[in-house]
């Protein structure tokens, strides 16, 4: 797992439209990491709707998002046009980018335990560092609050 101040792993996947992405070819600029449960999911869609709404004023600031979840490239695809979301869709199906940033833990839901993605979201900066982190993530207002600890220009 990246420790603030440190240079996160490198990483790639498919996303939703079938091409690779790499983390480190974004480098040069910041990078917001969110990793989610599941795609059109209540709270999930929200949130990527919180980061689409904002996504002009992440672009002023030279911020790529890129939303990280176990579905499916078909599942992303479908619910990227479905939501009109203009970033990326990583599909994590054998786990590494969660592994990497350790957000798979233990969850409660209704009773039953099992393990799964915790809402969890990640800012790098341009050199490829680790600059903040929010874990538990509550969908009301974060996209707003990653928003805010990118320096403007």
């Amino acid at each position: 797992m990246p420790e603030v101040g440190k240079k996160v792993p490198r990483l790639k996947g498919h996303t939703g439209d079938g091409s690779e992405l790499k983390l480190e070819s974004l480098k040069g600029q910041w990078v917001v990491v969110y990793f989610y449960p599941k795609d059109s999911t209540p709270g999930c869609t929200t949130e990527a709707k919180d980061f689409r709404d904002l996504y002009a004023k992440f672009q002023q600031r030279h911020a790529q998002v890129i939303g990280v979840s176990r579905d499916s490239v078909k599942s992303h695809a479908n619910f990227a046009s479905k939501q009109e979301l203009p970033f990326p869709l990583v599909s994590d199906h054998d786990e590494a980018w969660c592994q990497a940033f350790d957000v798979i833990h233990e969850k409660v839901l209704y009773g039953k335990r099992h393990m799964g993605v915790v809402r969890s979201t990640f800012l790098i900066d341009p050199e490829g560092r680790l600059v903040q982190e929010w874990r538990n993530v509550k969908v009301a207002g974060h996209a707003q609050a990653v928003l805010d600890a990118i320096p403007a220009r």
